[in-house]
C-alpha cells in the first residue's frame, strides 16, 4: 500500500480486526471469545460494531453454525495477512546475521569517499557478508540533509560543516589536500614551494557555480587569489587535465595517493596551511539503534584505518 489514510484509520479500533479474524477461524461467538480471552458479551459487541462499520451482516446463522457472508470472505485474506505481518514485526528479534543477510544499504558519499572508501568497504563486505549490496548516491552540502531525512540514503560519509540535531555524527579522519602535477610540463621538482604554488595555474573541485571551488574559496579567506583555470565536480577530470596541461590539480590527499600515479603525476604536499572540515559519518537519529545499521557503521569504522593511512603516505615519503 503506497498511502495510509491515518485520519480514517484512527477512528477504527484495529482490535476489531483481531475479533473478525478469530470469528473467521472459529465461526462461533463463544469459541471466538474464549480464544481472545474475553467475555461472550464483549465478543458479541465487537461483532455488532463490525457489522455497523462495514454495513454488512458478516456472519449469519445457518442451522447450528455461523457462516461468513461474501464480504466477510473477501475481507478474510487481507485481514489475516495484515495481522500476520504485524505479529511478525512485533515478534522479530533485534538480531542481524551479516553472513546470511540479503539487504541493500544506501550510502551517500562525496566524490572522495566514492573513490577511496567504497572500494575498501566492498572488499570487506564481500568477505564477511556476501549477500549485502551497496547503493551509492552522490551527496553535496546542499542535498545530504534532505536525502537522509527522506530515507533516500541510510547514512552519509563525507565532509560536513554542521550536523543538525536530528542526525548523529562522528569524525572518521581529518581532511587534507595535496597537489598533483606533470613535473615535466610544469617545470617543477618533487617538492613544491609556496612561491611556485601561488604562481601556478590550478584545477580545483567545485560543486557550485563558484569557479574558485572550496580550495580557492579557502585561499580567498586568507587574502590569496588563486589562479584557477579549471573547476570540475569530480576529481578525475582534474587529474586528467593535469596530465596534459601545465596546471596543478588540487585533490584530497587520499585521492592523490591512489590515483595520481595512474596519470603519471607527481604528488606534493600543499605548501599553504588550509583547514578543511573533517570527514564524518552521519546517520538519522531514528536509525541509531537499528542493529543492521549499527553493524554497517562498525564495518565503515573498521576500514577507516586503512583509508586514513592513505593520508599519511605523502608526508612519510
Amino acid at each position: 500500500m503506497d498511502n495510509i489514510d491515518h485520519f480514517n484509520l484512527r477512528s477504527f479500533d484495529l482490535n476489531l480486526m483481531i475479533a473478525f479474524d478469530a470469528m473467521m477461524q472459529e465461526l462461533s461467538v463463544t469459541k471466538s471469545a474464549e480464544k481472545l480471552r474475553i467475555g461472550q458479551s464483549a465478543m458479541s459487541h465487537n461483532l455488532s460494531t463490525l457489522r455497523m462499520l462495514l454495513q454488512d451482516d458478516l456472519f449469519v446463522r445457518v442451522g447450528q453454525k455461523m457462516q461468513p457472508t461474501a464480504k466477510a470472505r473477501a475481507l478474510a485474506g487481507p485481514v489475516r495477512t495484515a495481522l500476520s505481518q504485524a505479529q511478525s514485526a512485533l515478534q522479530s528479534s533485534d538480531s542481524f546475521d551479516p553472513a546470511k543477510a540479503d539487504r541493500v544499504f544506501r550510502i551517500g558519499v562525496t566524490g572522495e569517499m566514492e573513490m577511496v572508501l567504497l572500494p575498501a568497504l566492498v572488499n570487506r563486505l564481500q568477505a564477511v557478508a556476501p549477500g549485502i549490496k551497496l547503493l551509492s548516491r552522490a551527496i553535496t552540502y546542499d542535498t545530504v540533509d534532505h536525502m537522509m531525512d527522506s530515507g533516500e540514503i541510510d547514512l552519509a560519509v563525507g565532509c560536513r560543516a554542521e550536523i543538525p540535531s536530528r542526525h548523529r555524527g562522528e569524525v572518521l579522519f581529518e581532511s587534507e589536500v595535496a597537489c598533483c602535477f606533470n613535473a615535466r610540463l610544469c617545470g617543477l621538482g618533487d617538492t613544491l614551494s609556496r612561491a611556485e604554488f601561488l604562481a601556478a595555474r590550478h584545477a580545483v573541485l567545485s560543486q557550485t557555480e563558484n569557479v574558485a571551488g572550496c580550495v580557492g574559496a579557502a585561499m580567498q579567506g586568507m587574502g590569496i587569489a588563486l589562479n584557477v583555470v579549471l573547476a570540475a565536480p569530480d576529481f578525475m577530470p582534474l587529474l586528467a587535465a593535469a596530465r596534459t596541461a601545465p596546471i596543478i590539480a588540487n585533490v584530497p590527499r587520499r585521492i592523490a595517493v591512489q590515483y595520481a600515479p595512474l596519470f603519471g603525476l607527481t604528488t606534493a604536499t600543499m605548501p599553504v596551511d588550509l583547514a578543511f572540515p573533517a570527514t564524518t559519518m552521519n546517520w538519522a537519529v531514528w536509525t541509531d539503534r537499528d542493529v543492521a545499521m549499527v553493524w554497517l557503521r562498525e564495518q565503515i569504522r573498521s576500514v577507516t584505518g586503512d583509508v586514513a593511512a592513505l593520508g599519511a603516505t605523502i608526508a612519510a615519503e
